[in-house]
């Protein structure tokens, strides 16, 4: 009879520890990015200035990840690439706008960068990131060549729009030295060629770009063309940038006038687990029809992982082998 009742005690005990095992493994999440322990509460983007393209289309994608995922996302303003790639490693945001070329140094540990940071992954490429050099009909400059002796915004300290001025001038021989340098954010540029304060100023982001819109419908604008000659030897110096153009009609402009360009991209916290990264993005690529900015267009699956020049995070790795 004892032993009856041992038995029957042992086969209690049992049932009760595999029921407590299971709901310990329930409330320790399955990391499926649908209420696991790996699932972040709230999520920060990194964007750029209000006048460029970055924050109109963080904001976009703020909401596609939120809604599609339930996280709380938030889209912020920032000092765009540079910036962005410290903040992600100071665990300010989780995911960050960048130009290809700085998510590349920032990996490395290069130029502006005094060491590597290795919390970055890819998460996508989006579209070409447009370098143009504005400035209005008034100033009489034409070429870049015409930039010494004036009054040039070259981006804010740190910017990748700083980079690529100062490697733009390179190729042509000149050094920021040939002008009177100012650090102004886009918004700030557009303002000074209006006022008459700035000459000309470089900016680096997908076309049409907010503030020169703006500056558009109070002057005359002129994109200073970067011949084909000197685009070649950009490259030739620094392959990450790729021949482009602002087409005719955008800001007004009679012609396409010739240009380069880097990538824009999404830099990811490598701390985010791989099914969080993979739902965001799903979020991203299964909704680019509700992307309204004109540079949606270029945001697709197919080109996704072009020119990314850095490790992709797996959960975005294994989104694209998918599809």
């Amino acid at each position: 009879m004892k032993n009856k009742k041992f038995s029957l005690s042992m086969i209690l005990l049992l049932a009760v520890s595999m029921i407590l095992a299971a709901c310990g493994g329930e409330e320790s999440g399955s990391g499926d990015g649908e209420g696991g322990s790996d699932q972040p509460e709230f999520i920060n983007i990194a964007t750029g200035g209000t006048g460029g393209t970055y924050y109109p289309l963080g904001g976009t994608f703020a909401q596609l990840i939120e809604d599609e995922t339930g996280i709380t996302t938030t889209a912020n303003t920032s000092n765009a690439s540079a910036e962005n790639m410290a903040m992600i490693d100071n665990e300010e945001v989780e995911i960050a706008f960048v130009q290809t070329d700085i998510a590349s140094y920032a990996v490395e540990g290069s130029q502006m960068f005094d060491a590597p940071i290795e919390t970055i992954q890819g998460l996508a490429t989006l579209y070409p990131e447009t370098i143009q050099i504005v400035t209005s009909a008034d100033s009489g400059i034409e070429s870049v060549e015409d930039l010494a002796g004036m009054t040039v915004s070259v981006g804010e300290s740190g910017s990748g729009t700083r980079l690529n001025a100062e490697q733009i001038l390179e190729v042509h021989g000149m050094t920021f030295d040939d002008m009177d340098v100012q650090n102004l954010s886009f918004d700030d540029s557009t303002t000074g060629i209006q006022d008459g304060s700035i000459d000309a100023a470089f900016i680096t982001g997908g076309t049409p770009t907010g503030a020169v819109e703006g500056l558009a419908a109070q002057v005359d604008v002129v994109i200073v063309p970067i011949e084909a000659d000197m685009a070649q030897a950009l490259m030739d110096e620094y392959p990450f940038y790729a021949v482009d153009e602002v087409a005719s009609g955008t800001y007004g402009l009679e012609e396409a006038v010739p240009t380069v360009a880097v990538q824009a991209m999404l830099a990811v916290s490598s701390e985010l687990s791989e099914d969080v990264v993979y739902d965001i993005t799903a979020a991203i690529f299964e909704n680019t029809d509700s992307i309204t900015h004109p540079k949606g267009e270029f945001i697709t699956v197919d080109t996704a992982l072009d020119g990314i020049g850095i490790d992709v995070h797996p959960g975005a790795q294994r989104y694209f082998d998918e599809q």
